[in-house]
């Protein structure tokens, strides 16, 4: 039988995902390639022999997305699927339109063929958009868990920008494992936070593998989104995460909109800092789209370590680097914080900018009063330290999920600014957990 051959784009996550679960061991595809885009660094490697499997005796290449023109010429690829998450239907449709001009066919793939089933109940946390605070409501459920005895692992989407080999399935207890797995500034933010919180984590590139090394010490697994990606195992409680600071991206961003169709529960997040008008918009749109889901009304309230060092002075804001890049958002907690505590000024970075982090300043124009902590390998966080201590500020505010202070050296005095999902809505939360049997 001919194989069909099929070229793979992604962004070092899903794609990998897809691959795994449904076309690596199928005999009528040949995967002649990955493509890659948002992550730096990543196109050049090769998915290696020891995950692909035995279809795939010398790996499969991975090029830049740019080149997947040429690929399908020179190739003669009759299919493509687009696996990777937090870009606009707009976007969506003009690669499709792209792909089907060049001759091939366009794909996206849907929870039966990707989804993997647990031995354990599954609650799976994700999100509209980027940036949305899938995290905050994870650690949360982590900790009403385990206050009601129950084991719980979490299982991170991935972020595999390493040697793809040492990442099959990690886990990460304690802080030091994080420097044992050479992890990025990415990586960290989203698993420190919940190694401080108690939580044990997983993560990697083989999810089938990650599910089974979990299930050997949870009693209930919580999936921890990427992005705005839908789950990578059936989930038995699917709750989504939205954000009235990005009104009307709930329906319009892939596949995020999937995530707000399928929810039994929709968070509608940030609403301390939201406009009233926007929060009721967005709980109209969440009736009209999933009538079945229950509505939660969330505060993140945002705190200063040290409000004294930022009064009246002249700041630089460093951001969470994927909510104010690919997740389109132009400020964040760091912003949030500034204005309420009355900085003199906040100092624009861009004239101080290095490298790769004037690449990502040229790449997201509208980004032009924070600094996104970027940092996706050792040379970018190299590039990010130089940064910072260029700027001509008096303070720098630390708005990201990991205290940066521990990573890089920063020249000038800095204060970190920190969020969490109210009481009231873990009360609901809990609620929830109850009524549903998870506790």
């Amino acid at each position: 039988m001919k194989r069909i051959k099929t070229v793979i784009l992604g962004a070092a996550g899903r794609d990998f995902h897809n691959f795994n679960t449904y076309l690596r061991d199928n005999k009528r595809y040949d995967v002649i390639a990955f493509t890659a885009t948002q992550i730096p660094d990543i196109s050049g490697r090769k998915y290696p022999p020891e995950l692909a499997g035995p279809l795939y005796p010398d790996g499969i290449p991975i090029f830049p997305e740019d080149e997947i023109e040429s690929l399908i010429k020179q190739y003669e690829v009759e299919q493509v699927i687009m696996s990777y998450s937090d870009i606009s239907h707009v976007q969506v449709m003009q690669k499709a339109s792209q792909i089907i001009a060049i001759g091939a066919d366009f794909r996206l793939m849907g929870t039966k063929h990707t989804c993997i089933k647990s031995n354990r109940p599954v609650i799976a946390v994700c999100a509209v958009r980027t940036g949305a605070g899938k995290s905050q409501v994870s650690r949360r459920l982590g900790r009403i868990l385990r206050k009601h005895g129950k084991r719980v692992a979490v299982i991170r989407h991935p972020m595999p920008y390493g040697d793809l080999r040492k990442q099959i399935w990690q886990r990460f207890a304690e802080l030091d494992d994080l420097d044992k797995h050479e992890c990025t500034i990415e990586e960290r933010e989203e698993y420190a936070p919940h190694i401080v919180a108690g939580n044990l984590v997983f993560a990697g590139v083989d999810y089938a593998r990650i599910l089974e090394e979990a299930e050997k010490e949870a009693d209930i697994i919580l999936w921890d989104g990427g992005n705005n990606d839908f789950p990578f195992y059936f989930p038995d409680l699917w709750i989504t995460v939205a954000d009235p600071h990005r009104l009307g991206h709930e329906t319009s961003y892939y596949p995020g909109h999937t995530n707000l169709l399928a929810a039994n529960i929709v968070i509608i997040n940030k609403i301390d800092t939201a406009k009233s008008e926007d929060v009721e918009t967005l709980t109209e749109t969440v009736i009209k789209e999933n009538p079945k889901a229950e509505i939660i009304k969330a505060e993140s309230p945002v705190v200063v370590e040290d409000q004294s060092m930022i009064k009246g002075r002249r700041v630089l804001i460093v951001e969470d680097g994927p909510t104010v890049t690919h997740g389109d958002m132009e400020y964040g907690a760091g912003m949030v914080a500034a204005k309420k505590n009355q900085v003199a000024e906040i100092v624009n970075p861009r004239p101080f900018a290095v490298r790769s982090i004037k690449d990502t300043f040229n790449k997201y124009p509208h980004l032009s009063q924070v600094l996104p902590a970027m940092g996706y390998g050792r040379k970018q966080i190299k590039d990010l330290e130089e940064t910072i201590n260029m700027v001509d500020a008096d303070v720098v505010i630390i708005g990201t999920p990991i205290d940066l202070r521990r990573l890089i050296r920063i020249n000038k005095p800095a204060t970190r600014v920190t969020y969490s999902l109210d009481d009231r809505s873990a009360q609901s939360l809990t609620n929830i957990l109850r009524k549903k049997d998870f506790i």
